[in-house]
């Protein structure tokens, strides 16, 4: 460990004479005028139809639906996968997971994360003068090299994995609860997914675990409070700034918390999905009040809902993926129907992007890697290629073109993880492999192999007939469908590819004191990330 700790050591001390926790807020030389800034706000398991501005239904997302009206809102926006590491994966390197190596979730034992060799976008934009901050869920690795600080990661506050892989005191709705779960004692929860046997949710500030178990009632407004803090600091500092959020909404387990203490009685979910609208408008304020005209906000979502949750799970809104509901199963998270891959999302940038726009161009989070390096004059990392687009042109509304075909991975469905199941083609989708996910009622829906794939005009939103196969329209299409995936596969063969290590270990698990159960720790200081110095709790 003595290398780890030289390192932290010579991260941590900034230029100048100044000390920040892991930050170099001292100027460099940059003027805030001559490159934006950037805020990426990722949310969690947030179907299509959670946001207001897509689905009437939804009345919860006030501060989103402002944000919509004073921006551009994206109709046709898909994650790169439908679950969370590779989502993640692809958002900060621009690739598909075929590319990256990651084709499935990392766990709380992975020894491994996103490849070493794959270069985030954190780290290009640090190399370009920008101070680099994340808050929220990582879910890309925690162990070693692959901690969010050595990833391009100035600072770090957040947890290393979904909400639901620890048991927490909190009480609430889908808690694995603390203390842990006894060995080889079946509870009346579902030990499934309810319940950890051996490790407690950690929270950490940089390399240090702060608190374990997290605090869930309180941790959306440390969220809150710590943006505002990095956007503050940063906004003053004369450099430009990167703050990734990952939101641990609208995932679960849930809690009351003191954001979401409105006096409206809703349902738990709905309850949740105000409190993440009001941690949003949060942090949007925060933006507003510092560097408004000079900062590009970018919100989106990292998959569909998860449907096997029921009431605890979100809306797709329109997109219902009704050929696999009647099959059984869930035609949302982990899937490549509409329902799994589809989500909200939502561009602001006063003076540069249009107010009140609906976009219908067809993006991808695989966008937001090119785009972001473009306008902040940096270069694309060299030897290797790119799933996304730069779509400057449809931000500022001066186009409405985007891709003319996207590609689906299985991600954790039926078939091979990673595997490019399904292929969007301009308005057409074809499927080769369906089924897999489980659905609210518990049905897992039988997995299927199509070839010829299942072809479905998407002017059939809930995607419930498949074009006959030997009609006109399907005999047109079917040899388009396999040019492009047969394209794409031989670009992929010929790329510099990377492959994750899903190796796991019990003693990478992130812990405080080993000493005690569910490693249960109690923080005695944490350190300020303005002025260096230990506050006592």
């Amino acid at each position: 460990m003595a290398w780890l700790s030289l390192k932290v050591l010579l991260v941590g001390v900034s230029f100048l004479g100044c000390l920040y926790p892991l930050v170099d807020f001292c100027f460099s030389g940059e003027t805030r005028g001559q490159k934006p800034n950037f805020v990426i706000i990722l949310a969690d398991d947030m179907g299509w139809g959670d946001l207001g501005a897509n689905w009437a239904e939804t009345k919860d997302t006030a501060n989103l639906d402002k944000m919509a009206a004073e921006g551009m809102r994206f109709v046709d926006f898909h994650a790169a996968a439908s679950t969370c590491s590779p989502s993640r994966a692809s958002l900060l390197t621009g690739r598909l997971g075929l590319r990256n190596g990651v084709t499935h979730n990392f766990a709380v034992t992975s020894v491994g994360g996103l490849p070493l060799n794959e270069t985030t976008l954190a780290e290009v934009l640090r190399e370009a003068g920008y101070v680099t901050g994340m808050i929220g869920k990582w879910h890309l690795g925690h162990h070693s090299s692959y901690h969010p600080n050595f990833r391009g990661f100035d600072y770090y506050f957040g947890i290393p994995y979904s909400h639901d892989m620890g048991c927490t005191d909190t009480p609430g709705y889908n808690h694995p609860p603390c203390p842990a779960c006894p060995r080889g004692v079946r509870t009346p929860r579902r030990p499934e997914r309810d319940c950890y046997t051996d490790v407690a949710l950690p929270l950490y500030e940089n390399l240090n675990i702060v608190e374990q178990p997290v605090n869930l009632s309180s941790l959306a407004q440390k969220y809150a409070e710590k943006a505002a803090q990095f956007i503050r600091r940063a906004s003053t500092s004369g450099r430009p700034f990167l703050l990734y959020v990952g939101l641990a909404h609208m995932h679960v387990p849930f809690t009351r918390t003191p954001l979401s203490a409105d006096p409206q009685d809703r349902t738990p979910y709905a309850s949740g999905l105000w409190e993440m609208d009001t941690l949003v408008g949060q942090i949007k304020d925060s933006v507003d009040r510092t560097a408004k005209e000079n900062t590009f906000l970018w919100f989106t979502g990292d998959n569909g809902p998860w449907a096997q949750k029921c009431e605890l799970a979100g809306s797709v809104g329109p997109f219902t993926g009704l050929w696999q509901a009647q099959q059984g199963g869930s035609p949302a998270k982990q899937t490549t129907w509409e329902g799994g891959h589809r989500v909200p999302a939502v561009a602001y940038w006063p003076g540069r992007v249009p107010v009140n726009v609906t976009s219908t161009a067809l993006l991808s989070v695989l966008d937001i890697f090119p785009t972001v390096i473009a306008l902040a004059g940096a270069s694309l990392p060299p030897g290797r290629r790119f799933d996304g687009l730069d779509v400057s042109e449809v931000l500022f509304g001066r186009s409405q073109t985007g891709h003319r075909v996207l590609f689906h991975p299985n991600s954790g469905a039926a078939g091979e993880y990673g595997v490019l199941q399904t292929v969007r083609l301009e308005h057409y989708k074809a499927f080769y492999v369906t089924g897999g996910a489980r659905a609210c009622d518990r049905s897992v829906g039988p997995e299927q192999h199509h070839e010829p794939p299942l072809i479905f005009n998407l002017e059939d939103v809930s995607e419930a007939v498949p074009l006959e196969r030997g009609s006109t329209e399907y005999q047109s299409i079917l040899p388009k469908v396999r040019d492009v995936l047969a394209d794409l596969l031989q670009d992929i063969a010929h790329d510099n590819i990377s492959r994750a290590d899903y190796t796991q270990d019990p003693s990478v698990t992130p812990c405080c004191d080993p000493h005690q159960i569910a490693c249960r720790c109690q923080t005695t200081s944490q350190t300020d990330i303005f002025t260096g110095r230990n506050t006592k709790k």
